[in-house]
């Protein structure tokens, strides 16, 4: 089973949604980065369950340790590992599936590919993993700080309810002031108000991400495989219950003529080379070109349900599945910061392979 992402910044995740830990090996951090341990921990608590009632209310602190490669508060070029304990694991809620599929779960998959699987929450297949990467995504946007990269995600739709509008007319400063991480106050409260509807029928619903870029130079990504957009593509779609992933003017392209959808080259007044539009989403032939990043992310409806639902068994007998456990009623609030966790994994990679692209 592959648990390892990135060329030069790579990690390595490791740990089951009902082991005993979760965590995270990062290799190729280079040294000396400020190890910026209240930022880490934030950027978890973000993450964490038990947020609101319109998420899973799991209890879980996601405090880290830091077991190696961090001294005097300085990253020290060696592997860094953090481990995260689990401590409110409810193993007994999901005995009624010990010889049951769940539908639209990895249930079946895992177990007709490993013979057998940990059922208890998941196992190596929950979203409890994604603690360990938000974890290692800190780090990396510790690391893109120094070159002026921020990175800002935020959910732009539930179900049917669509902010409609673009990043550049919204306050992305407030999407951390409302529990859905909508950076539009009314529509905010139309979301929440959904999820929680939803949640009262045991049902679940799905949503977007969107995630905004800045800052990143023109000459970032590496053709021809390894696009940034591919990369990005890649990091989004390999985190629970995604869909679907498009930038820039995405699927809505195809409608456009090239003379409309070119983005004309400019010289601002700085000697910069800019384009007047971005249709491109700041990447082109697959590598940066210095305008924002931008990119949207489709979450699936939460397969578990507490609801029933026909199915079979490990003897492939019908049988009905019992919705038992805590579960999110729809993933993208706590979805933001694992989206921005992946981006950053991308960059920093990028950033270091790009070093080595000319003399």
């Amino acid at each position: 089973m592959s648990s390892t992402y990135g060329t030069l910044f790579k990690i390595s995740t490791f740990g089951e949604s009902h082991g005993p830990a979760i965590g995270v090996v990062i290799d190729g951090c280079p040294a000396g980065v400020d190890f910026n341990t209240d930022f880490i921990q934030a950027e978890l608590d973000r993450r964490k369950p038990g947020q609101s009632r319109i998420t899973t209310q799991r209890r879980e602190a996601d405090e880290f340790e830091v077991l190696s490669g961090v001294f005097e508060g300085k990253t020290q070029g060696t592997p860094i590992a953090l481990v995260i304990r689990n401590t409110d694991q409810r193993s007994k809620d999901y005995g009624h599936i010990a010889e049951q599929f769940r539908p639209s779960h990895a249930d079946y998959t895992y177990t007709a590919k490993y013979g057998s699987r940990d059922y208890r929450g998941g196992g190596r297949s929950s979203a409890r993993e994604t603690a360990a990467r938000v974890a290692a995504g800190a780090v990396a946007k510790l690391l893109l700080a120094h070159q002026g990269i921020q990175i800002q995600a935020y959910v732009s739709q539930v179900g049917k309810l669509k902010l409609g509008k673009p990043y550049q007319e919204l306050d992305l400063s407030q999407t951390e002031t409302n529990a859905v991480r909508c950076p539009d106050a009314e529509m905010a409260g139309q979301m929440f108000q959904y999820i929680d509807e939803t949640r009262k029928k045991g049902d679940s619903i799905g949503g977007v991400v969107d995630c905004v870029i800045t800052g990143v130079p023109a000459g970032w990504g590496e053709p021809v495989f390894d696009k940034l957009h591919a990369e990005l593509g890649k990091a989004m779609l390999g985190i629970n219950a995604v869909k679907g992933f498009e930038y820039g003017s995405g699927f809505a392209g195809v409608e456009l003529y090239g003379s409309d959808h070119n983005d004309a080259f400019y010289t601002d007044e700085t000697g910069k080379v800019r384009t007047r539009t971005n249709l491109s989403g700041g990447i082109q032939g697959g590598i940066s070109n210095g305008e924002p990043i931008y990119f949207r992310t489709a979450f699936k409806p939460v397969a578990t349900i507490m609801q029933d639902q026909e199915s079979v068994d490990v003897h492939g007998q019908p049988a009905v599945v019992s919705g038992k456990g805590r579960h999110d009623p729809c993933v993208v609030p706590r979805a933001v910061p694992i989206v921005e966790a992946m981006a950053a994994l991308v960059l920093a990679d990028m950033y270091l392979r790009n070093l080595a692209a000319r003399l």
